[in-house]
């Protein structure tokens, strides 16, 4: 219960909260638990792709504690600085950028796998790991 205590004050904070999945919510923190689970308020879903990035509207999103990889307070100013080095883009554009980049990167694993079968290694396991 120490550690969640913490969170209490970043209560109406504007958090980034990385995911175990991966995905990156930005969000006025609202309620928190003795789990750590989170109450986002005003969420977005902020994907990037290379030197772009789109935000997905979420509105109310609740996260289970144990699913948080990182979270920390949003600094306006450096916020405001690098996403000046990014260009912002709409959902569809960013959604279709993210899906080809995962095509991508499917395509070099099979081809990666096949390589290695050629070769007597049977190496899937890893592989799995990264996709």
């Amino acid at each position: 219960m120490e550690n969640t205590a913490h969170l209490l004050n970043e209560i109406d904070k504007k958090l980034m909260i990385l995911l175990r999945d991966g995905r990156t919510l930005i969000g006025y923190l609202r309620a928190v638990d003795q789990f750590a689970n989170l109450v986002l308020h005003r969420a977005i879903e902020r994907i990037h792709v290379n030197d772009k990035y789109g935000d997905m509207e979420r509105g109310v999103f609740i996260i289970r504690g144990e699913n948080v990889v990182l979270l920390g307070e949003i600094d306006r100013e450096k916020e405001q600085e690098l996403n000046s080095k990014l260009t912002q883009v709409s959902v569809e554009e960013i959604l279709d950028a993210q899906r080809r980049e995962i095509e991508s990167k499917q395509e070099k694993n099979a081809l990666l796998r096949q390589r290695l079968k050629q070769r007597g290694i049977n190496n899937n396991l890893m592989l799995e790991d990264n996709d």
